[in-house]
């Protein structure tokens, strides 16, 4: 794998779904990073800058929509975000969207759509030219719905 290969962050507290997207990702050439909850996953946004999320909603902790919703409240978009969920309701797309998701695939899922639109995010505009954030909290000051980052 290139090590300028673009980065995926994973974000699901499933470990063996965590282990099956990280070995179709990066049988796809990309390069991976995961977090198991909403917290940890902000971390990882300031420490390696993903040029890609897939994002759980279901999750200890803080879920996938807080995640989106702390986001909002930085005031610096989120990389281009793939919900990849069990969760399909209608309602549940569209909150989604509207905290600043790309796409939004339910579980069980497909891999080569999995793949096709992992790669649609990746030609997003890339966040990479934006200047680095200041540094987050650590992680054990960090709460599920009290992130001031």
């Amino acid at each position: 794998m290139r090590p300028d290969a673009p980065l995926v962050l994973i974000v699901d507290d499933d470990e063996h779904i965590r282990s099956l997207l990280q070995t179709r990702l990066e049988l796809d050439g990309l390069r991976t990073i995961f977090a198991c909850d909403g917290i940890e996953a902000m971390t990882l946004l300031y420490s390696h800058r993903p040029a890609a999320m897939v994002l759980d909603v279901s999750m200890p902790r803080m879920d996938g929509f807080q995640m989106l919703e702390a986001l909002q409240r930085t005031r610096r978009p989120p990389p281009p975000t793939l919900m990849l969920t069990a969760r399909n309701a209608a309602e549940d797309v569209r909150r989604a969207i509207a905290l600043g998701a790309k796409d939004y695939l339910a579980k069980p899922f497909n891999d080569q759509l999995l793949l096709r639109r992992v790669r649609r995010l990746l030609r997003a505009p890339a966040l990479q030219a934006e200047p680095a954030p200041p540094e987050p909290p650590p992680p054990e000051q960090l709460r599920g719905d009290e992130l001031f980052l």
